[in-house]
């Protein structure tokens, strides 16, 4: 696996890192730990170096990510996230300093861990000054508790108002092939400053696999259920994509979503996307991506095919899309 440096900082980390949210949340029943225990072990063997965690993941989430990963700590990046009341994401925001000390000892401890490498915002709290949580986060640091301080789905001003406090070494947004918005202020700030980038949901919730179509369903629990990009119509619409991006893939003896995480590596080399699996195949399908050479040629190709293509329906839903500061 190809590494990259993200963050002023020259924090390295594999070019393709390890979401674990659906292995415990979001995407209905929870994987098999000993199914999700050998999973994180496989991705080890197979160079990934970075794994991201969360505490509204739900504890199980992070004691399964510090457990399959404990002997091998010193090889790896640990990101883990705060932000939300007791961890649940419903219950609405909560940074404010005593809140992220505590998820810090909390999330060291189900971590198995003396440190977090990459602690996360995740997701900017309006009520509390951004410069009280670098500031925070700031001192984590200097006890040795955090490595890098990182933002999620923060905005252009949110960013370098923490950057001046401490520096911010990651930024997590949602960026894919269908999802290009930060292209336009996010990615020009990031550049500025040396802060890099590492994009969740990379291959849009599945979507630009190309294993979900216009009769697919999804479980109960799962997040895709409540999200107007998946809604039937505009997900019978959005299947022109994937279809394109086939012809793209089948040109270059690829797949569909190592195209899409290949486009996502190509954009930047600081951009360290961390698509989420609990299949083996699928794993090892997106580690593949980083193999994959894109030319110049075959990036334009991909812009004509992305241009041919608008979207339909908004990624959140309206309760989510109110946490996102922009």
């Amino acid at each position: 696996m190809k590494k990259r440096k993200i963050g002023s900082s020259g924090m390295e980390v594999s070019a393709l890192g390890l979401g674990c949210m659906g292995m415990t949340f979001g995407y209905g029943p929870a994987a098999d730990i000993t199914e999700a225990t050998k999973l994180l072990r496989a991705a080890v063997d197979l160079g990934v170096t970075l794994f991201d965690s969360a505490e509204a993941y739900g504890e199980a989430n992070e004691v399964l990510v510090g457990n399959a990963l404990a002997d091998v700590r010193q090889q790896v990046v640990i990101a883990t996230k705060f932000g939300f009341k007791n961890g649940d994401a419903k219950a609405g925001l909560d940074s404010t300093p005593a809140r992220i000390r505590l998820v810090a000892e909390q999330s060291l401890k189900r971590l198995k861990t003396d440190y977090i490498d990459i602690f996360y915002q995740h997701r900017v709290d309006p009520n509390v000054p951004i410069e009280d949580v670098a500031g925070t986060v700031k001192d984590l640091i200097a006890e040795g508790k955090v490595r890098y301080f990182g933002l999620s789905e923060a905005g252009v001003d949110i960013i370098r108002k923490a950057h001046a406090v401490q520096p911010v070494s990651a930024l997590q947004s949602e960026y894919s092939m269908w999802t290009r918005e930060p292209e336009e202020q996010i990615i020009p700030t990031l550049e500025e400053l040396g802060i890099g980038f590492v994009p969740f949901s990379p291959l849009g919730k599945g979507f630009l696999t190309g294993a979900i179509n216009a009769d697919s369903t999804f479980k109960e629990g799962d997040i895709r259920n409540t999200l107007p990009r998946f809604q039937e119509e505009a997900r019978k619409a959005n299947l022109a994509l994937t279809d394109l991006v086939k012809g793209i893939a089948d040109s270059k003896q690829a797949t569909p979503a190592q195209i899409a995480l290949a486009w996502l590596l190509a954009q930047k080399p600081w951009i360290a996307p961390i698509p989420g699996t609990t299949k083996l195949h699928r794993l090892q399908e997106n580690v593949g991506a980083a193999n994959v050479e894109l030319t110049a040629d075959d990036l334009r190709r991909i812009e004509e095919v992305l241009q041919q293509v608008k979207i339909q329906g908004a990624r959140y839903n309206a309760q989510q899309q109110a946490t996102v500061n922009r």
